[in-house]
Parts: C-alpha cells; sequence; structure tokens
C-alpha cells in the first residue's frame, strides 16, 4: 500500500464541498490518479482518525486553453468524495495550525 500522504493530494475547500461536509457529512479530495476507492478510504481512516462508509471517484478531463494563437491543456486529476460513517466527528483540516 501508498503512503496516505501520497493518495490524498489535498483537500477541495469549495463553497459546495463546504456545504456538504457539513450537511452530508461528505468530504472532497483531489486524490493520486491511480489510487483505487480502498486505497483512498484507508488513507482517509488513517490520516483523520474516522470511519468512511462510501467512497465515490470522478476523472476530471483537462480542458483546452488559448494564450493568443498557442494552445494548451490544463491537467486532468481525479476527485474522491468521501461519506463519513454516522456519529464520527467532523474532520478539520487546518486542527494543527
Amino acid at each position: 500500500m501508498k503512503s496516505p500522504n501520497n493518495v490524498i493530494i489535498r483537500p477541495l475547500l469549495t463553497e459546495k464541498n463546504l456545504q456538504a461536509k457539513e450537511k452530508h457529512n461528505t468530504l472532497a479530495f483531489e486524490v493520486s490518479k491511480n489510487a483505487g476507492k480502498i486505497e483512498i478510504a484507508q488513507s482517509v481512516e488513517t490520516l483523520f482518525k474516522t470511519k468512511v462508509e462510501d467512497v465515490r471517484v470522478i476523472n476530471v478531463m483537462g480542458k483546452k486553453k488559448r494564450m493568443g494563437r498557442f494552445e494548451g491543456m490544463r491537467r486532468s486529476w481525479k476527485k474522491a468524495y468521501v461519506k463519513l460513517r454516522k456519529g464520527q466527528k467532523p474532520v478539520e483540516y487546518f486542527e494543527g495550525l
């Protein structure tokens, strides 16, 4: 198994994701492109010391972007929505700061 810090790249802190965290106890992360659902669940459980109920994974395709006559691509990445079990305390990302 990979290190949990290599599986989870960063939390996604958007307004939509923060509302999902409050209402549905669901967290959103950018994860490694070759990470599976089981690895993501195990990484969240070890890093945040909570129990995971469900993991949903989405591959986000990079968009074409132009700067004048030059065309390029943004990178593709993988997003994971992790639902915590009922009764688990909510995760605070910046607890140690």
